[in-house]
């Protein structure tokens, strides 16, 4: 079974909102796409002879946004191992259904990617159902154990666009350092899970008011400001490229922001969940809120979102992390942390976007060619002469979070059976469409 479809040989838009700050788009246009790749850009493309034409279709209308499809770097699709969670092909429906053309998923599988068998496994997996690209990212260390590196040649020959041990922290300095340096050789980024483990031991939430008024064992900030701030002293003595992942605190935007001012390469990234949702989501004890890291404050949130507006944080990542009602129906001690993200990005940041909470042409950047650059690939673009991989935005329809609309085999999510107004209704990847919400999926 596959994904993607094969387009209708006349793609044809006309009247509709273009948003891609690196083509300098951002207005009413016609786009079109012939054979899957993009031909015309611009006012009057759509000539009243190409809408003539036999086949075409057409969509039309200010209320939809264009948009470059968009690229995840932090998703996690539990196969190899867990594929009762999620799978590769559940993982890139739910991608597609999403607006993403791109997915780099994480190495904390089982059996761990890294080694380049597993590697090519997914690879080869992900590219016979034809849909959205997977784009592995290896493990720094041999079983994410924090000690033994992993042989980074091989993982980068076999396709990986990075390496991490997301989940655990590479704690040791030594190690750290040793990591940054052979990564350097290979021009691959190191994306680290900043959390200081001996700080936050039994830790369930955030720690501040709330964790105190619930009787739970808070996670402070610094545990993670102190990983932060070591690993950018580490990045600029060895040269090499540094990302922070899911970036959650105000103190780690400040480190960020010092960091990138004097010219060290490091880069971050921030979800949906740490913009829109604070620590007062625990109250209720809500297991479908328990993330990796925790969520903050709105002292952090109004940080994060300031930081992604000026450009100290680089990319929107999802975290998609699905879990099953055995590792969510429980006690919130007992719960694993993590929720579903792929298909929500639109639903909870272009509705912000569009009440003008977030910069919509940095939205996008940060949904578009700045994960790509960090991940080394191709940006999607609304480009005359590229491959179509575009995702398609009605502004006006509305979705409601629930089974029937989530393509995901998980639904850990604290919006579920919420409401939005703006969803993706169709998503092209590599010239295929590989989500159409007018078409039966």
């Amino acid at each position: 079974m596959t994904i993607g479809k094969n387009a209708p040989p006349l793609l044809i838009f006309t009247g509709v909102r273009a948003i891609d700050p690196n083509c300098g788009l951002d207005g009413e246009i016609d786009l079109v796409i012939e054979a899957g790749v993009i031909t015309r850009v611009g006012k009057g493309a759509a000539t009243s002879e190409l809408l003539r034409a036999e086949g075409a279709r057409i969509f039309s209308g200010n209320h939809l946004w264009v948009t470059p499809a968009f690229v995840d770097l932090h998703a996690h699709l539990r196969e190899p191992g867990q594929e009762y969670k999620e799978d590769i092909l559940s993982g890139l429906r739910a991608a597609a259904h999403g607006g993403f053309a791109h997915v780099c998923v994480m190495p904390n599988t089982r059996p761990v990617n890294d080694t380049r068998a597993v590697t090519e496994a997914m690879v080869e997996r992900a590219r016979s159902l034809e849909g959205p690209a997977l784009h592995p990212i290896g493990a720094i260390t041999v079983g994410q154990k924090g000690s033994e590196l992993t042989e980074m040649a091989d993982l980068k020959e076999a396709g990986a666009v990075g390496v991490s041990d997301d989940g655990r922290c590479v704690t040791s300095s030594a190690v750290m350092r040793r990591a940054l340096e052979y990564a350097r050789t290979f021009d691959l980024t190191v994306i680290q899970h900043a959390e200081d483990h001996a700080l936050t031991e039994g830790a369930q939430m955030h720690e501040g008011a709330i964790s105190t008024r619930l009787g739970l064992r808070g996670w402070p900030r610094v545990a993670e400001d102190i990983i932060v701030a070591r690993d950018v002293l580490l990045a600029e003595a060895t040269g090499a490229r540094y990302h922070v992942a899911h970036v959650s605190t105000l103190g780690s935007v400040r480190i960020i922001r010092e960091a990138k001012s004097r010219g060290i390469a490091v880069t971050a990234e921030v979800t949906p969940h740490h913009l829109t949702l604070t620590d007062a989501s625990l109250i209720g004890y809500d297991t479908a809120c328990k993330v990796n890291p925790p969520l903050r404050e709105q002292a952090d949130v109004d940080a994060l979102r300031a930081a992604l507006a000026d450009g100290t944080i680089d990319a929107i990542a999802t975290d998609h992390a699905p879990h099953s009602s055995l590792e969510k129906d429980c006690e919130l001690a007992e719960a694993s942390p993590g929720m579903i993200g792929l298909e929500l990005v639109v639903p909870l940041l272009f509705g912000m976007a569009k009440n003008g909470e977030l910069p919509l042409a940095r939205l996008v950047d940060a949904l578009t060619a700045r994960p790509s650059k960090i991940a080394g690939l191709e940006a999607p673009a609304l480009r005359e002469g590229k491959r179509a991989e575009i995702c398609v935005i009605d502004t006006t329809r509305s979705i409601t979070i629930n089974r029937a609309n989530i393509r995901s085999k998980s639904l850990n999510t604290p919006f579920l059976n919420q409401t939005f107004t703006g969803t993706c209704v169709l998503t092209m990847a590599a010239g295929k469409i590989v989500f159409d919400q007018n078409l039966p999926q």
